[in-house]
């Protein structure tokens, strides 16, 4: 039997428990043994590690210890599938040069709408409307095989990246007169990333359950976990 960790915490606004809790049932139906971890203690544990064909993180900001950082690496580059959403992925452990390497990309902001559309401390201030969209020459990838671009109305992720990953699906912030950039901006929404003799897989969407329940985001992440798993 396959096995599967899940790590999830963290910054607690992007409901790891609930959101990772989405996905326990699928792994568990597609074979997978499942162990959830809510300490990234996990990682440091090398014959666990070793044993784990794939691993979801769902752990937004705080920080990870070097021992933790290497056992995840390790693992990872001898095959072990590494995937995750949103901010528990690429907004994990800001200030660990290694964990962005192996990721591929870093937040660097969600836009809010214009000023005056939003409604004090609201959290929907930064939720704009926007397009997924399945880049052509990958559109028979396994993770978006038949897929068509999408919206949706949730944080649209900009994100840091470089050019060794496999791009998927991007999203486009455009040009506003409120914002300080003078020309639309295209970042991948989707990714994967082959690392030693393992998968990474990365999906931007994802902020809160209710996103991760849209049919198409669910189709990516349940896919890209599978694909990245040994």
């Amino acid at each position: 039997m396959s096995r599967a960790l899940v790590v999830r915490g963290g910054w607690a606004g992007h409901a790891p428990v609930e959101s990772t809790d989405l996905f326990v049932p699928f792994l568990r139906d597609a074979g997978f043994d499942v162990r959830v971890a809510e300490s990234l203690d996990a990682y440091a544990d090398a014959a666990a590690m070793a044993a784990t064909d794939l691993v979801v993180q769902c752990w937004t900001m705080g920080e990870i210890s070097t021992e933790q950082l290497a056992g995840l690496t390790a693992a990872v580059r001898a095959g072990t599938g590494f995937g995750g959403w949103h901010g528990g992925i690429v907004d994990a452990f800001r200030s660990s040069s290694d964990y962005l390497h192996l990721v591929g990309g870093q937040f660097a902001t969600h836009p809010s709408r214009p000023a005056e559309q939003c409604v004090p401390g609201a959290q929907e201030n930064n939720y704009l409307r926007h397009r997924v969209e399945i880049v052509p020459e990958r559109a028979d990838h396994p993770i978006v095989a038949g897929l068509t671009d999408f919206e949706l109305e949730t944080e649209q992720y900009w994100v840091l990246t470089d050019g060794y990953s496999d791009v998927l699906a991007t999203t486009n912030h455009p040009a506003r007169p409120d914002q300080p950039w003078r020309r639309p901006v295209t970042c991948p929404a989707v990714w994967t990333r082959e690392w030693g003799a393992g998968r990474v897989f990365v999906a931007t969407p994802g902020h809160q359950p209710d996103v991760l329940a849209d049919p198409n985001v669910r189709t990516i992440v349940e896919r890209g976990l599978l694909w990245a798993a040994r």
